[in-house]
């Protein structure tokens, strides 16, 4: 090395054995830049330079390994790429984004072949690029500890393994086990990834380096597996009658899960398929090739930006009102014991709080922190927690009808029924028993947190906590700013939503607020093809196959089809009747009053539910529908059209009715809390990427055809006009 790197501190021991320390200045956390990769470069040259060094073992100095590569670095490839194109043309600046972004994948082939061992000392995350860097690595020793996870999660945020991760994984593991890891992106213990052949050795955290430099002084190979003169694949040959068991399946294994909506995760399968026919160079140009087409694609581009990028920034306090000091709530109170209390309960105590669990008696009380007990138990039970958690996590949870014992809270959430005058009785029983300074927080889904706070004498500690359910799986909620909420109010909110360790968007004040507006459209359009006569199974399937997690009719039996009537006739209560759906209005009568189907909770819905068996769409929905039409004829590509633009319409009037003000705080939401299409990157992003003015003409020709809720709304209009995007002024302000 002409100098000594900035990233990583590196030292030869008298057995000759290199140590290269990577950590960073300024950084909690080791990223993969240009100017790492270019540290990383030298630090294989002087290793191979000096006849002295035997090998080098690469460790982190910092709690965890890597998080991987820096997704804004690959952002501005992008950026070069238009740049270039511009002044030199695309064949010039296609053959500079590929040379480029294939820089990582070159650098630790050039580790992997240089001739001396290297070894990856592994504590903490080690995840995307980091852990490719491992996988290169000649020999991987992991610490033996709950903290430390290895992974290649790209897919998640639209893209896919481009350091050789695709070949390696692939050349390690039988083809099947390889391609579902790469597809699921999730995150892998220690142990088990030893017995996946992706780590050699597990050892305490404080014996991995010498464990991996004992390795390297007891003669460790400098020559990877695949460079083995007659290397076969875990698998074999990819034409072979054991490829062909794998290769039909696999193909079909992901049309299913993705329906061809994910570019990246055909890349995976492609990559690999090729790959594998090729010695390994080959298979890493073809890896390279594949991943940067993907780099270009609108869905990586749309996913980094709202998942990785927006979701950082949110989760790191974006919106959060910078002059009010941090909060730590010590001690929390949760007002009804019910299926959510109880599961606010659950994710607060797990965060290490204290936690008032109130309902009616002491024993709905009980009911609501045995719910607790249940779901600990299924943690243990799946080895994620262990008896003496379950233990503390109940220990802190204290379950009692006395409002009294919320003397000392410094913050109290109620979730008890959706009646404005049961909360009110509450928010006089509550803030009689508060300190001065406590927040009260109303979980209500759809009652306007402006109305509810006229029962409470301190209107401004007074703010919308909106959970979704369930609350232990749900990673969203939304912070509602009500007429008078205070900004110690919301900092309260979203440092509370934090140390749950779940992402916090703020909303202001509206009914349904943001998510659940959006929620109802979606769930209002099956109601309406239903009712069209379009096969329940069709707009099931269509609705997956335009990107939702679950179909609108499925959705709707998992919140209570007897909650969704409520819910509209309270608005045809307050609003009139000319803000209700009268179709949807006969659908949900007819279901729940005519036929008691509940949904899920009474396992009769749009649904069965048999006990022990699949759910089934019921038959009897058949007779719902006055008009019966033939599958043959409907419009497959117009039904998905109308299950997205319905749900983005909405989002656009929440921006437009100021309910939302960020558009970050749009798309991480719609995904984080309906599951709006991932590959769009959300329901603005859904626009964004189309174009205002070609969404807003689907819009008016999908409101010719079916009705003025596919109205374009007057802010859509204008952006159509001018060429606006709703991230504009994001990039104003910065």
């Amino acid at each position: 090395m002409t100098e000594a790197p900035k990233n990583f501190r590196f030292e030869t021991d008298a057995d000759g054995i290199a140590l290269a320390t990577w950590d960073m200045p300024g950084r909690s956390m080791n990223v993969i830049t240009m100017e790492v990769m270019d540290e990383l470069e030298g630090i294989v040259d002087a290793v191979v330079a000096d006849e002295s060094i035997k090998g080098c073992v690469i460790a982190s100095g910092k709690s965890n390994f890597s998080g991987g590569a820096d997704l804004t670095m690959l952002q501005g490839l992008g950026a070069e790429y238009e740049r270039l194109k511009a002044s030199e043309g695309e064949e010039v600046a296609m053959r500079h984004f590929f040379e480029e972004s294939r820089r990582l994948s070159l650098v630790f082939r050039k580790l992997e072949t240089c001739g001396k061992p290297f070894a990856a000392a592994v504590h903490g995350l080690c995840l995307g690029g980091a852990f490719e860097l491992a996988l290169s690595c000649h020999h991987r020793v992991l610490a033996d500890d709950d903290k430390t996870r290895v992974g290649l999660p790209e897919i998640k945020v639209g893209l896919f393994p481009g350091g050789g991760g695709t070949q390696r994984v692939a050349r390690l593991m039988q083809t099947g086990d390889a391609l579902q890891m790469l597809f699921k992106g999730e995150q892998i213990r220690p142990l088990m990834a030893k017995n996946m052949g992706l780590a050699h050795a597990v050892a305490p955290a404080a014996e991995i380096v010498e464990r991996a430099k004992a390795w390297i002084r007891e003669g460790g190979s400098a020559v990877a597996p695949w460079d083995v003169p007659k290397f076969k694949a875990p698998s074999g040959k990819v034409y072979s009658p054991a490829g062909m068991m794998i290769w039909p399946p696999a193909n079909a294994i992901y049309r299913r899960e993705t329906h061809d909506n994910y570019p990246a995760a055909k890349a995976i399968l492609a990559s690999v398929y090729e790959g594998l026919q090729l010695p390994m160079d080959l298979g890493l140009k073809v890896e390279s090739r594949y991943f940067a087409h993907i780099l270009r694609t609108k869905e990586a581009q749309a996913m980094i930006r709202t998942l990785f990028i927006s979701m950082g920034e949110i989760n790191k306090g974006a919106r959060r009102p910078k002059d009010v000091e941090p909060t730590q709530a010590r001690k929390v109170g949760v007002i009804g014991a019910g299926f959510m209390g109880a599961g606010i309960a659950y994710v607060t105590a797990q965060a290490g709080m204290e936690v008032v669990l109130i309902d009616r008696d002491q024993a709905a009380a009980d009911a609501g922190k045995a719910h607790c007990h249940t779901l600990i138990t299924g943690q243990i039970n799946r080895g994620k927690a262990k008896t003496a958690d379950r233990d503390a996590l109940l220990g802190r949870i204290t379950a009692t009808p006395d409002y009294a014992a919320l003397s000392d809270c410094d913050l109290v959430i109620e979730a008890v029924f959706e009646d404005p005058a049961v909360k009110a009785e509450v928010i006089a029983k509550v803030e009689a028993a508060l300190p001065e300074q406590a927040i009260f927080a109303s979980n209500t889904s759809t009652l306007p947190i402006s109305g509810l706070a006229q029962a409470s004498k301190r209107p401004e500690q007074f703010v919308g906590i909106h959970f979704f359910s369930p609350v232990e799986k749900m990673l969203l909620v939304e912070v509602i700013r009500g007429a008078q909420t205070g900004d110690r109010a919301i900092a309260t909110a979203l440092d509370y939503v934090r140390a749950i360790k779940k992402t916090g968007i703020v909303v202001n004040d509206s009914r349904g607020f943001f998510a659940n507006r959006c929620v109802l459209a979606y769930v209002r359009e099956g109601h309406k093809m239903l009712a069209e006569g379009v096969p329940p199974a069709m707009i099931e399937n269509v609705a997956r196959m335009a990107g939702m997690p679950v179909g609108p009719l499925s959705l709707n039996d998992e919140v209570a089809l007897d909650l969704g009537l409520k819910i509209l006739r309270a608005t045809e209560t307050q609003l009139g009747e000319a803000a209700i759906d009268l179709e949807q209005k006969r659908i949900l009568v007819t279901m729940v009053e005519t036929h008691n189907r509940l949904g899920r909770k009474n396992k009769r819905g749009f649904y069965d539910y048999p006990e022990g068996g699949q759910k089934k769409l019921w038959p009897g929905l058949a007779d719902l529908q006055p008009n019966r039409l033939d599958p043959d004829s409907i419009d497959v590509e117009e039904l998905k059209h109308r299950f997205l633009a319905v749900q983005a319409l909405e989002a656009a009037r929440t921006v437009q009715e100021g309910v939302v003000t960020d558009p970050r705080e749009a798309d991480v939401g719609s995904i984080l809390g309906f599951g709006f299409a991932p590959f769009t990157g959300g329901a603005l992003s859904y626009i964004d990427f189309m174009g205002a003015q070609a969404f807003v003409d689907l819009a008016r020709a999908l409101e010719a055809k079916h009705g003025s809720r596919f109205t374009p709304p007057d802010n859509l209009v204008a952006m159509a006009g001018n060429g606006g995007r709703f991230y504009d002024a994001l990039k104003r302000a910065a």
